[in-house]
């Protein structure tokens, strides 16, 4: 009887594991979607007649290049899986922020923007599928104009 106890137990917890890791995936792909629209947004704005990406995601919250500022954000979104506003930004060549991703390297449940792998070879592996193949949540990239991709990093 313990032993079934244990047991049960036991697939209750990763069952409730699996659960808060799609939970949290879910909502960085929604942290992340905002972040990548207000980024968007904010370089729509044409300011002095140049569009420009943000300096700081706190940009994002309140954009003062103009009379009236501008909110293309509600507020700073914390990583789902850090828990801080601590996102890896990438710039463009003018230091202005193009896209954010997690700092998590938690492999990922969810597949979205990873190339296809090759057929399967002759054992019904996939070719080049070995540990190099994982998908982490930091790898998806939030770009602006884009959805949630894998990055080449």
């Amino acid at each position: 009887m313990v032993l079934i106890t244990g047991a049960a137990l036991a697939a209750l917890g990763e069952n409730v594991s699996v659960k808060q890791q799609r939970e949290r995936e879910a909502e960085l792909l929604w942290r992340g979607g905002q972040i990548a629209r207000a980024i968007e947004s904010y370089k729509a704005v044409p300011v002095n007649g140049l569009s420009q990406y943000p300096a700081t995601l706190a940009d994002l919250v309140e954009d003062r290049r103009l009379a009236d500022p501008r909110y293309h954000l509600r507020r700073l979104y914390p990583d789902p899986f850090t828990g801080q506003v601590d996102w890896l930004l990438q710039r463009d060549e003018q230091g202005g922020i193009v896209a954010v991703r997690s700092r998590s390297r938690q492999p990922a449940m969810a597949r979205l923007g990873t190339p296809a792998l090759p057929a399967p070879g002759p054992a019904g592996e996939a070719a080049g599928a070995g540990v190099d193949a994982v998908v982490r949540v930091g790898d998806w990239l939030f770009a602006a104009g884009g959805a949630a991709e894998a990055s080449d990093d």
